[in-house]
């Protein structure tokens, strides 16, 4: 049996940041609905809040542009970041030698799908 209610998603790929910096932020989001996950990102002192919040803010335009749902019943249901290629660089030390950086990168994706109506239990 289909599922009735339809998971909307959104990817944010090669973003420049740690995926265990992002994955920080998105535990905090995971369940919520979606305008009290804006709400925690806008005051949250993360720098991964902006990119999470701009990959937020795509999938429930593509939930309500493609989909036709309402934004205000939204519910966030799955969030995480996995690692993308890392960007190897390399940092001039003492005696010649040469230090690895590793500046790493991560994939943000983001579901979202409507909030379960209650059902009204009848005495």
């Amino acid at each position: 049996m289909a599922d009735p209610s339809p998971e909307v998603k959104a990817v944010a790929r090669y973003v420049r940041m740690s995926p265990y910096k992002v994955r920080r932020v998105l535990n905090q989001i995971r369940g919520r609905t979606y305008a009290d996950a804006l709400i925690l990102l806008e005051f949250m002192p993360y720098a991964a809040c902006e990119p999470v919040r701009k990959v937020l803010r795509s999938a429930v335009a593509n939930a309500e542009h493609n989909n036709g749902l309402d934004p205000r019943n939204l519910v966030i249901s799955k969030a995480y970041a996995d690692q993308g290629p890392t960007l190897k660089r390399y940092r001039p030390r003492a005696q010649g030698r040469a230090y690895p950086i590793c500046k790493r990168t991560c994939h943000i994706t983001i579901a979202v799908r409507p909030l379960e109506a209650k059902a009204e239990t009848a005495p």
